[in-house]
């Protein structure tokens, strides 16, 4: 009898710890690169800040992002913004450091709600490059444009890949970025999504991005800026007409 109870017991250990195990493993099959996250009191404030624009309507051309769309506040790019997209209406969602999984939150909470923009310019991904994989990274940026369609049905995204960082070509991280970028160019669909890989503009023939387009070789420069917004406009200005191609 004692016997018996004793393989009972030890079955019944055995069933819960698979059970465990299973559930740990789904756990950690979680992408957190395309799992909604906040960041710390700074960021929600900018969020919030984010969220009043919003409320207040008249935004046709939205552009999300981290520094690099950030910094579209910059001296350094001022002057191209008020050429190119100011006329537009357009508002600057980006927050410096931002992730994937942070601008996913961002339109989860708020900073959708009183905006139907005609465009929504989006670009991220460049900091999830150190702790994610290529497939979570481009899953993350895939939620991202779902979610603006959830909220916003009408509104036309230009998806941008991933700028190219780092002075030499071959950089691993360009190699990655690389295979993002073809990941998320799959999400072209003709209607209501636009890919477009401008990265190419910035570099040299031979690959080389130098540090007059890129300081750091990874945050643009005005010249940066003025690559960028020379290379989009024109797409931007004819998906606001409805044409997609």
């Amino acid at each position: 009898m004692k016997l018996r109870k004793g393989l009972v017991a030890l079955l019944l250990a055995s069933l819960v710890l698979a059970l465990w195990g299973s559930t740990s493993s789904c756990a950690g099959d979680k992408n957190p690169a395309a799992t909604p996250a906040p960041r710390d009191k700074g960021w929600v404030k900018r969020h919030e800040g984010f969220v009043t624009i919003a409320k207040k309507g008249d935004v046709d051309v939205l552009f999300l992002g981290d520094s690099i769309t950030d910094s579209w506040r910059s001296k350094a790019a001022q002057a191209t913004w008020e050429k190119h997209f100011k006329p537009l209406k357009a508002a600057n969602f980006g927050i410096s450091g931002d992730q994937t999984q942070h601008v996913l939150w961002r339109i989860q909470n708020g900073e959708l709600e009183g905006i139907k923009p005609k465009v929504a310019v989006l670009m991220i991904g460049t900091n999830n490059l150190g702790g994610h994989k290529a497939e979570q990274i481009a899953e993350g940026i895939t939620s991202i444009v779902k979610t603006i369609h959830e909220k916003s049905p009408e509104t036309k995204v230009l998806l941008l890949g991933i700028f190219p960082r780092g002075p030499k070509a071959g950089n691993p991280q360009r190699q990655k970025i690389e295979h993002i970028n073809n990941i998320i160019a799959k999400l072209d669909n003709g209607k209501n999504v636009k890919y477009l890989d401008i990265g190419q503009k910035f570099l040299q023939e031979d690959g080389t991005l130098t540090k007059a387009i890129m300081p750091d070789f990874l945050h643009l420069s005005a010249q940066g800026y003025q690559i960028w917004g020379e290379a989009i406009a024109p797409t931007v200005e004819a998906l606001i007409k409805g044409e997609t191609k």
